[in-house]
């Protein structure tokens, strides 16, 4: 297996007298994709936010790349090197894809000292190498983004996040209301992140999706780690009594752990 590059250790979250995750573990390592799944309320959104550093822990630790990490804004897990893509996808519909990739960190020209113009030819020949790379297919890098496709927009947001050259991607729902051709251009797409050896945690409802493209899924229920399943051994069976609670064909009352 690759190397760990995530790992969260009893990471706890209360929000006043609700406790909304109770001492939760996660690992997840480079050129794999884990997908984290739950019933609503299971606290996977609470646990991205505090990945994300939009929510911090109210107790636990956060390690990466082997060191102890402080995630208490989102400017600090961007400058350590994780990027999130959330459900929204946060993109500007007047814009076309190049300026939405680069909004916020666009390229000037220089003049001398000083910063000039946009650099946009150089930007727009960034965009086209990154989007061929990861071989997203749009009509033109110059086309406002409200006339892409679902998929096509979901590509986008997802490209927009390698520009800070993460190690880890965090997509919430990334293939929530998209089409069957949109979703599999999203589910090709996470393997070839998975392919740049980033480390992918992929967030979903749909089980689908995550047997089809992840590694290992964890599960939450009630805020609490409910099992941890290599996809390759696991069956959706295993995963929906994690995520519901249901008896286990041993007996148990709980998920079997298991992993490489």
């Amino acid at each position: 297996m690759s190397d760990l590059v995530l790992s969260l250790r009893g990471i706890s979250k209360r929000f006043g007298a609700v406790q909304a995750l109770t001492d939760v573990d996660l690992d997840l390592r480079a050129g794999e994709a884990l997908a984290l799944v739950g019933d609503n309320g299971a606290g996977k959104s609470t646990l991205v936010k505090c990945i994300s550093g939009v929510s911090p822990p109210t107790g636990g630790e956060i390690w990466f790349a082997g060191r102890p990490a402080r995630l208490e804004r989102p400017q600090d897990a961007v400058a350590l090197g994780i990027a999130t893509v959330y459900q929204d996808l946060a993109l500007c519909d007047n814009l076309d894809v190049v300026n939405n990739l680069f909004l916020g960190r666009e390229r000037r020209r220089r003049l001398g000292r000083f910063a000039g113009a946009l650099d946009e030819i150089g930007m727009e020949r960034s965009a086209l190498d990154l989007l061929r790379t990861l071989a997203v297919s749009i009509p033109s890098v110059r086309i406002p983004v409200a006339s892409l496709s679902g998929g096509q927009r979901q590509s986008v947001a997802i490209a927009r996040s390698l520009l800070g050259d993460p190690a880890v991607v965090l997509l919430d729902e990334p293939t929530a209301a998209l089409g069957v051709a949109q979703t599999e251009q999203v589910l090709d797409l996470i393997v070839r992140l998975r392919e740049r050896g980033l480390a992918v945690l992929v967030i979903s409802h749909n089980l689908a999706d995550v047997f089809a493209v992840c590694d290992r899924v964890a599960v939450l229920r009630l805020g609490r780690n409910a099992g941890t399943f290599d996809i390759g051994s696991a069956s959706r069976e295993d995963v929906v009594a994690a995520i519901t609670g249901a008896d286990t064909a041993h007996g148990t009352g709980r998920a079997e752990v298991r992993s490489r």
